[in-house]
C-alpha cells in the first residue's frame, strides 16, 4: 500500500521550517521597505517615501524599462518557438533524433545558469557581436524557451489528435485546423508558458550580467550595483516590487494550469 509522503512523521514540521528559511528574509525586506528610517534594522515608522524615491530614480526607471522590454520580447519569441516545437514533436511526423531534440529543449533547465551565461558570452564574442541589450535579449530568448515549452507541451499532450482529424474530415486545411481548433484549446498552456518565460527573463541576473555591454543594465543588475554601494530601504522597495511581480506571474501561471487540469478531469 502506497502512503502519501505527507503522512510520514516530521514531514510537516520540516516543510514549515524550510518555508520559513526561504521566505522569512523576503518578508523582512518587504516590511523594512516601509521603514521611515534609512536603517535596515531599526523601525522608525510607516512610510511610502522609499517607493516614491525609487519611482523617481532615473537609474531605476531606465533599468526597469530595459527589463520589461527585454522580458516581454523574449517571452513572446520564446513562446512562439515553444509552440512550434510542441507542434513538431507532438503533432508532426516522427523523425530521426526526435527524442534527442526533445531533450535539448529541456537542457537549459539542468545546466547551471553560470555555464549558460559563460557559453553565451563566448559565443557572442566568437561571432564578434557587440555586447549590449541585444545580446541580453538573444540570451534570454534561448534561456526562456524550455520554461515556455513545459506548460505548452503538457497542454498539447492533453488535447486529443481526434479533434484535428475531425476538422480535416470537414475539409479544414492544416492552418485552419490549427487556427480554429488547436490554438484555442492550447491557449491556457501558451499563456502559462509566456508568463513563466516573462518572469524568468525579468528576474534573471547571472546571464544578463555576463552578456551585457557597457551602459546596458537591467533591474536586477541595478539592484546589485546599488547593494554594493550601500543597503537602503530604497533597495528594499524595488526588491519588494520585483518580488510582488514575480509572485503574481508565477501564481497566475499556476492558476491557469490548475484550472486547465480541473476542466480536463471533468
Amino acid at each position: 500500500m502506497n502512503m502519501d509522503i505527507k503522512h510520514y512523521p516530521g514531514t510537516r514540521a520540516i516543510t514549515i521550517f524550510c518555508l520559513l528559511v526561504l521566505y522569512s528574509p523576503m518578508l523582512v525586506v518587504a516590511v523594512y521597505s516601509f521603514n521611515s528610517l534609512r536603517s535596515i534594522s531599526n523601525w522608525g515608522g510607516f512610510t511610502f517615501d522609499w517607493y516614491i524615491k525609487a519611482f523617481n530614480n532615473p537609474a531605476i526607471q531606465s533599468a526597469a524599462l530595459n527589463s520589461l522590454s527585454i522580458a516581454f520580447t523574449a517571452s513572446l519569441i520564446a513562446t512562439a518557438i515553444a509552440v512550434c516545437a510542441s507542434l513538431a514533436l507532438l503533432r508532426g511526423k516522427k523523425f530521426k533524433g526526435q527524442g534527442a531534440f526533445a531533450g535539448l529543449l529541456s537542457l537549459p533547465l539542468m545546466i547551471p545558469e553560470i555555464i549558460t551565461a559563460v557559453a553565451s558570452l563566448v559565443f557572442f564574442v566568437a561571432i564578434h557581436l557587440t555586447l549590449g541589450l541585444g545580446t541580453i535579449l538573444l540570451a534570454h530568448i534561448v534561456f526562456c524557451i524550455p520554461f515556455a515549452y513545459l506548460p505548452i507541451s503538457a497542454r498539447m499532450k492533453g488535447i486529443s489528435a481526434d479533434y484535428d482529424q475531425a476538422a480535416m474530415d470537414l475539409y479544414a486545411s492544416r492552418w485552419a485546423c490549427f487556427h480554429y481548433v488547436t490554438l484555442p484549446m492550447l491557449m491556457p498552456g501558451i499563456a502559462s508558458g509566456m508568463m513563466l518565460a516573462f518572469i524568468v527573463s525579468l528576474d534573471d541576473f547571472i546571464v544578463a550580467n555576463m552578456v551585457a555591454g557597457p551602459g546596458a543594465s537591467t533591474l536586477p543588475m541595478t539592484i546589485y550595483s546599488m547593494v554594493r554601494i550601500g543597503f537602503t530601504p530604497e533597495i528594499n522597495a524595488v526588491s519588494t516590487l520585483l518580488l510582488l511581480t514575480s509572485t503574481l506571474f508565477v501564481g497566475g501561471s499556476w492558476l491557469l494550469n490548475r484550472g486547465d487540469k480541473q476542466q480536463r478531469s471533468e
